[in-house]
């Protein structure tokens, strides 16, 4: 038997040891979808959505519930990141209604 290269002919060689039919291979198909459609509800209980966000976490995106709501892990950095810099917000508003009634006042407001 002559061999061929699968990409010059477009054909797929199966291996010598495992000649599947094309309707075996279908039902192990079928019954791993099934397998997986079964572990996905198993563990559905463990999944979280994010509430800003809607990213679904599991075992490798941590999560944290506040309440009755669930944050990814990158949201909370992003929530610590701002209330971190919201004493500076708070100053540069202050600054502004002081520049604004001084503004008011010069004028004659």
């Amino acid at each position: 038997m002559r061999y061929t290269c699968p990409r010059i002919s477009g054909k797929k060689r199966m291996p010598a040891e495992d000649p599947k039919s094309r309707s075996e291979l279908t039902i192990e198909s079928i019954l791993e979808g099934k397998k997986m459609e079964a572990y996905v509800e198993h563990r559905t209980k463990e999944m979280h959505s994010c509430t800003m966000c809607g990213a679904i976490g599991y075992k490798r995106k941590p999560m944290k519930q506040i309440g009755n709501v669930w944050f990814c892990i990158d949201c909370m950095r992003h929530l610590k990141e701002v209330l971190d810099t919201l004493s500076q917000w708070e100053a540069e508003i202050q600054l502004e209604r002081e520049m604004s009634k001084k503004i008011d006042e010069t004028l004659g407001m």
